[in-house]
């Protein structure tokens, strides 16, 4: 089975950096059940393909499936060749790093949006391809779909349930690889494999912003899940809980980073804390316009739109399927449209950011390279440069008191570093004395001996 994935965007062969694959080499791994190929088709600074293949061993699947497959089954079906779960573990093994939203070599790549499309010759979709514009439309594709003959020699037999599908938009490489890990089991209706526990995890870690705000969220997990009524419950009320903006499930259950984040740090109510504790030190400027960098889902926006004092409100973030929770979000909480929501990144300069009087990175540092935190600083204090920064970041040295963090573990997976108060305040002071800008630093939350407070905030204002 094939997965082609173009993209015509400026420097198109950064693609081999994001995918972590190099367009003059053939990736070759094996699998339990065959082997993946990634090479490239094409590659120029105009038009770049990935072109991932699976080779599936059709004799090493009947062995494994022992006594009690069906006999004809084990021979007559079409699972060598049409996109499945097969495909599903194969983008998840060949493309991992990808899936992840990591890229050492063009970090500031990862949350670009890419013109982008994926070529799929056979798709298997029993429910039609009603389902199949249900599920991507949503998302942001274009969808080009073809219902594939039974066999092209015999017409009158009539079609099949087989569609040679493509989905073009502008996407991260990230979203892409997660919209078709999760969907494309979803679509053919089955698995190779045994769905137990574990799949709810998977479901929600691949799945994140954008499932929860899926419109067809539960067929998603109905048809992911296997029909597994206590699966399916599990994965909708976490689902629910995020939709909600309600706390967040214990740390062992928590299906994404950011949800394990903020779980850990709910004893202390520190993710509440740390939102009030920015939202005063921003209206204590006293300007009218604010902007939300790195603003995720919009629960710190959410806080600003209540306060009068702010006539426009913008929030920026790199993430697309972020931006949209935000936006359903807001949509009920901001009459009159004071509220914008941007996308971009805080790694170049962008005019749009220009002109604002206060502006707040609420835990959006320690997710940046540290080789590239400079050009934040430049994005930031040298060319938006508003009246008034509030920048929070967690304090390293406070987390040994969580016992369900293992030693020398950040709180975050995503998280580049974690600093010290004296490292943080290293770094402000140098941002201060470069930009012109007075620092002020405060702990955030209950301090504990030597350890500190669990989280340190700075206020830049020139």
């Amino acid at each position: 089975m094939l997965l082609q994935i173009t993209t015509t965007a400026w420097q198109a062969t950064d693609l081999g950096y994001l995918l972590h694959k190099n367009p003059a080499n053939v990736f070759e791994k094996s699998l339990p059940f065959g082997t993946v190929r990634v090479f490239y088709p094409e590659a120029s600074d105009d038009r770049c393909t990935a072109a991932l293949w699976l080779d599936i061993d059709p004799v090493g699947l009947v062995r494994r499936a022992g006594d009690n497959a069906f006999a004809l089954a084990q021979y007559v079906n079409d699972r060598p060749y049409v996109a499945s779960s097969f495909l599903s573990v194969a983008i998840g093994q060949a493309f991992s790093t990808a899936l992840a939203g990591r890229c050492k070599d063009r970090p500031q790549r990862v949350g670009e949006r890419w013109p982008l499309a994926a070529s799929l010759p056979a798709v298997d979709c029993d429910a039609g391809e009603g389902l199949i514009r249900d599920l991507f439309t949503p998302l942001g594709y274009q969808i080009a779909a073809e219902r594939l003959p039974l066999d092209a020699r015999f017409p009158e037999w009539g079609a099949s349930s087989l569609y040679a599908v493509t989905l073009a938009g502008d996407q991260t490489v990230q979203d892409l690889l997660s919209h078709l890990y999760v969907l494309l089991p979803v679509l053919d209706n089955q698995k190779h494999y045994y769905v137990g526990a574990e799949e709810v995890e998977k479901l929600l870690d691949n799945g994140g912003a954008w499932l929860a705000a899926h419109p067809k969220r539960d067929i998603i997990a109905r048809r992911y899940l296997r029909y597994k009524r206590r699966f399916i419950d599990e994965a909708l009320e976490r689902l629910s809980q995020s939709s909600r903006d309600e706390a967040p499930v214990p740390l062992a259950e928590a299906g994404d980073a950011q949800a394990a984040e903020e779980a850990l740090e709910r004893p202390l109510r520190l993710h509440d804390v740390r939102l009030q504790a920015v939202a005063q030190a921003l209206k204590a400027g006293g300007g009218h316009r604010a902007l939300d960098l790195g603003c995720g889902e919009g629960q710190l926006l959410r806080l600003l739109a209540a306060d009068p004092q702010w006539t426009e409100i913008v929030g920026m973030d790199v993430s697309p399927a972020a931006l949209a929770v935000a936006e359903r979000r807001l949509h009920r909480d901001s009459p009159g449209g004071r509220i914008r929501l941007l996308q971009g990144s805080l790694l170049y300069l962008d005019d749009r950011l220009t002109g604002y009087d206060a502006a707040a990175l609420v835990e959006v540092i320690e997710h940046v390279e540290p080789d590239r935190l400079d050009f934040l600083a430049r994005a930031v204090f040298g060319h938006a440069r508003p009246s008034r920064v509030v920048v929070t970041t967690p304090n390293a040295e406070y987390n040994p008191h969580w016992p369900s963090l293992p030693a020398g573990k950040f709180r975050h997976r995503d998280h580049r570093f974690e600093w010290t108060r004296a490292q943080f305040a290293d770094w402000a002071g140098g941002i201060s004395s470069r930009f012109g800008y007075a620092v002020t630093l405060s702990d955030l939350g209950e301090p504990d001996g030597d350890l500190g407070a669990p989280s340190q905030m700075a206020v830049f204002e020139r």
